[in-house]
């Protein structure tokens, strides 16, 4: 019986411990979300796709927008780092965290968390160009070889 009441304390214990340690990893993360730029960039994502629905469905009255979106931005960011703790835990230590909140909070990282969603944005047209090179670079040699006819 002894042994029974140990267990079951040692696992609780065990689990409130975990779930404190989670709770200062999820604040952690949430912080280097915002001081790297990454909760205003999801936030663009989110008002870029509901605008996009938004148009697809014209008939709805903007209030409904409105309220949507007031509604959406309380806990879209909250629910986004529940999905991503378990990654983000996967692969770095609430120090590193720490250490990423550290250069984000520099003049440098400030200027990179400012400039990434135009990097991004750019990197990915430049992207897009070189994926269409290299596919025509395949289809000139495919031709080349009489795979495709001219």
């Amino acid at each position: 019986m002894k042994i029974s009441i140990l267990t079951v304390l040692l696992a609780l214990v065990t689990t409130l411990s975990f779930g404190q340690e989670n709770n200062t990893y999820k604040s952690t993360l949430t912080k280097m979300m915002q001081v790297s730029g990454s909760e205003v960039t999801f936030k663009t994502a989110i008002d870029q796709m509901i605008s996009m629905i938004k148009q697809q469905q014209s008939n709805i009255p903007n209030e409904f927008w409105d309220e949507f979106v007031t509604e959406i931005n309380k806990d879209a960011i909250g629910k986004l780092v529940d999905l991503i703790l378990p990654v983000y835990q996967k692969h770095l230590t609430e120090a590193d965290l720490r250490q990423l909140i550290a250069f984000y909070e520099t003049p440098i990282g400030k200027k990179f968390a400012e400039k990434t969603p135009l990097i991004t944005r750019e990197s990915m047209a430049a992207g897009q160009e070189w994926g269409r090179q290299i596919a025509e670079k395949v289809e000139n040699k495919l031709k080349e070889k009489g795979y495709l006819k001219q």
